[in-house]
């Protein structure tokens, strides 16, 4: 292992819409140019659980595909890390999802439902004999005047210590804070050797912000990594301030690493789906490498009704806690999960990505079996490869189904190709290369950087898409 300077963060579009939908206007956040020094190498930066393809599957045998929907993004911005520092991927730890759910899309919004639901198709870049079908959702803005209990678990054990650890998560918070509603609700705790309730219940007037403000401030990190115990207070504190009708949630910053009490990925499984029941959700926010459990923050979020995403700069942190604030702290469509059924004009298919999160046709049925979550006003895009039998007529009937409702669609063949699908299968394709895929095929990072070149007008008023593209060039200097 060796230390290095990481990178300064690219700087990225200035105005970006609440919750992260509409495409911003293109200009800059000024300030980001600092550096972070962190321990790195190719393959032992960070543990993470391995990630397994799916296969083709035939539709003879298999007509359908059933996943849990979420909006997780933390991939992406540890690739960003990973390769800004220098450094080739880690390749199983790519989930290709995560990747193409970090960015907006121009998807039609919901008139009704909480979710609408749009496709697009269009050749597959990587194999000409195939073509590439993208489901669509978007959710409607989250509009209410109910109450919020916040609980922020930090981690400030002594793995936490530095600016891109424990002080990226004290500016994020301040951040936040000045978002929160007068009639919002504040609790801290802390864990390290031990467990600590900093604030209980403060509320966020202008004097609590303040008193809020002061305890973030004097946070310092220290001793070992007691969080199974910390979860546990966490929890506790927002029960006794739960708000009926309100939005309850734990918000967790952490690097991960869980070395004292509950800390395997198993035991932490079966406490979240237990705390998941209680109607508090979970927000999971990464910091950090050398040590990192990637595996175990992703575990978290999975099964505690919640998202996860990573934080490797201010410029993300202030994207997080900001410009998505309601996207990431607002659930408009509970245990949502997709199931996407392909006619005989269709001969094989893959999904692309979601690999940790498939479900079965029971679960799908059932709808009391738990699923994954999506907020206010955001995104979600799934990405099917498939191989045409004859291509005319129906191609796939995609149905997303979550707490109180449903929608469905059906993919044509003579459904248009769209930018957003040209981008997506950009990121896609990307994040094949990146995992070394088995499937591929004559995927280069040439050829999406020629691609992302035919999109300038269209990445041209989003800073994040700008920032993708000079991402994908630094990767052609390291794996090529």
């Amino acid at each position: 292992m060796k230390k290095i300077f990481a990178f300064a963060a690219f700087i990225a579009a200035a105005s970006l819409a609440l919750g992260g939908c509409a495409a911003n206007d293109g200009g800059y956040y000024p300030g980001y140019n600092e550096y972070f020094e962190f321990t790195s190498d190719a393959e032992g930066s960070y543990v993470h659980g391995d990630v397994i393809e799916q296969e083709f599957k035939d539709v003879a045998e298999e007509a359908s595909s059933y996943f849990s929907l979420d909006r997780n993004t933390a991939t992406y911005s540890l690739v960003r890390r990973q390769i800004q520092g220098g450094y080739k991927v880690s390749e199983s730890a790519v989930r290709v999802e995560e990747m193409i759910n970090y960015f907006d899309y121009n998807f039609p919004a919901p008139e009704e439902e909480a979710v609408a639901l749009s496709a697009s198709l269009s050749d597959c870049p990587w194999n000409s004999e195939n073509k590439l079908i993208s489901i669509g959702l978007k959710t409607k803005e989250y509009v209410t005047d109910a109450n919020a209990n916040y609980v922020f678990l930090i981690d400030v054990s002594g793995s936490m210590e530095g600016a891109d650890r424990l002080g990226l998560a004290k500016k994020g918070l301040n951040m936040l804070l000045d978002g929160l509603c007068e009639r919002d609700a504040v609790s801290i705790v802390t864990y390290a050797s031990r467990v600590k309730t900093v604030l209980d219940g403060a509320e966020c007037s202008e004097s609590g912000k303040t008193e809020i403000k002061k305890a973030i401030s004097k946070l310092n990190a220290y001793g070992a990594t007691s969080g199974g115990d910390g979860l546990e207070r966490a929890y506790d504190v927002a029960q006794k301030h739960f708000i009926e009708g309100g939005n309850n949630r734990v918000i967790i910053i952490s690097d991960g690493d869980f070395n004292v009490g509950m800390s395997s990925v198993d035991e932490l499984k079966e406490f979240i789906q237990e705390k998941a029941k209680s109607d508090i959700y979970l927000s999971v926010l990464g910091v950090g490498m050398g040590n990192m459990r990637d595996d175990i923050l992703e575990t978290l979020a999975t099964c505690g009704n919640g998202n996860y995403a990573y934080l490797d700069n201010e410029r993300e942190a202030e994207k997080v806690f900001v410009h998505e604030l309601k996207g990431n702290l607002y659930t408009v469509a509970n245990n949502a999960k997709a199931g996407v059924t392909f006619t005989s004009a269709v001969e094989k298919y893959r999904l692309i990505g979601y690999d940790t999160k498939l479900i079965s046709e029971d679960d799908f049925n059932n709808q009391d079996a738990d699923a994954g979550e999506i907020g206010s006003n955001l995104c979600v895009a799934a990405l099917y490869e498939v191989k045409l039998a004859g291509g005319e007529g129906k191609l796939a009937d995609a149905e997303v189904r979550y707490d109180g409702g449903s929608v469905s669609l059906a993919v044509n063949a003579d459904t248009p190709s769209s930018d957003d699908l040209s981008f997506i299968s950009c990121v896609a394709e990307f994040g094949l290369i990146l995992r070394n895929s088995a499937y591929k095929g004559t995927a280069s990072l040439a050829s999406v950087l020629t691609r992302l070149d035919g999109l300038s007008g269209y990445i041209a008023n989003d800073g994040f898409k700008q920032e993708f593209v000079t991402l994908v060039g630094k990767a052609s200097e390291i794996y090529n």
